[in-house]
């Protein structure tokens, strides 16, 4: 990989405040590229799903963060430079999120893969939310849907338990609504464990990042299980919300992630300069050496722990010590 153009000062410190998913140390034989042109981005099969996404998604939590005129004009843009993969939920910005995809993907259905979630954990009211979904999207379904934000073995039982919101994204399934199925969390790996250990999902989201495997590490306490059970792996927070640029660069961070057995990095962005550069590290990425990704690790280790990872259960002090996720970049 060129490391000859750096990222701008300003790229770099903003990209990081924009992103978390990423793709696999995987051999250069299991991701490709298109040959179309304006679509060369490297793809790899979503697990057990059958079907290939770009190793960049693009996230939709940070679109509301713009006028609905930018945040379309970013959509057509990363969709014309051959992104496929796009992440949304219900609950960003209360659908506004959604509404955004749903104007700027019009007439593009079907050459997308589209996603979003529910926060909910009883089976009446996450149908609920996947209807608005539905309808905030223009669509008459999604191929992902994913129970949003596991944190706590108490959700765990909700969603397993007797109207609990499990029975409607397999009713969804069933009825062709949600093609797949998954779930997502970025605060407990033994919560992330304990669903898997429950149902044969399609595909899994969790933070994945250059300072991961020093605390409560989701890469070493979930990511083989995932692999074990061929499951579309997604990864978030790829930059720590930013404050990996503390330690290494964006294109560092990335790397690392793309350097594991993963599908896909979705990735925010509020600007087309930082869309561009998450574009160019795709496009030229190279698997690191496994020297490179040891001293990655290296450079990470002062900065483990919840000050940096302020999501993740903080087993170290008391609660109301802990930095609140307002006093960070965004999360």
């Amino acid at each position: 990989m060129s490391h000859n153009k750096p990222l701008s000062a300003r790229r770099r410190f903003l990209g990081s405040v924009l992103g978390g998913l990423a793709a696999a140390s995987l051999p250069e034989s299991a991701w490709s590229r298109s040959s179309a042109a304006g679509d060369d981005l490297p793809t790899r099969a979503l697990g057990k799903t059958g079907v290939r996404v770009t190793t960049i998604a693009l996230g939709g939590a940070r679109l509301p963060m713009l006028s609905d005129d930018a945040a379309v004009r970013l959509v057509e843009v990363a969709f014309d430079a051959g992104i496929n993969f796009f992440d949304s939920a219900r609950s960003y910005t209360d659908g506004r999120s959604e509404k955004i995809y749903g104007r700027a993907l019009r007439g593009k259905r079907q050459k997308i893969f589209l996603t979003s979630k529910s926060t909910e954990r009883t089976r009446a009211a996450a149908e609920r939310e996947l209807e608005e979904s539905l309808a905030n999207l223009r669509t008459d379904h999604l191929d992902l849907w994913q129970i949003h934000g596991v944190s706590t073995q108490e959700e765990v039982e909700q969603i397993f338990g007797p109207e609990g919101a499990l029975e409607a994204f397999v009713r969804a399934k069933k009825e062709g609504k949600a093609r797949f199925i998954g779930f997502t969390g970025h605060h407990d790996p033994e919560v992330h464990a304990a669903m898997l250990a429950r149902y044969d999902f399609d595909t899994i989201l969790m933070p994945l990042h250059a300072a991961d495997p020093h605390y409560l590490s989701f890469e070493k306490r979930v990511l083989a299980r995932a692999t074990e059970k061929h499951l579309g792996i997604t990864a978030m927070k790829v930059l720590a919300n930013g404050w990996l640029l503390r330690a290494i660069t964006v294109e560092e961070c990335l790397r690392y992630v793309l350097s594991l057995p993963v599908a896909c990095a979705v990735l925010g962005c509020t600007t087309l300069g930082q869309l561009e550069d998450n574009l160019r590290v795709a496009r030229s990425f190279v698997p690191l050496s496994p020297e490179e990704r040891a001293a990655l690790l290296a450079k990470t280790e002062r900065w483990k722990g919840p000050q940096l990872e302020y999501w993740k259960k903080d087993v170290t002090r008391p609660a109301a010590s802990r930095l609140r996720p307002d006093e960070g970049f965004f999360g």
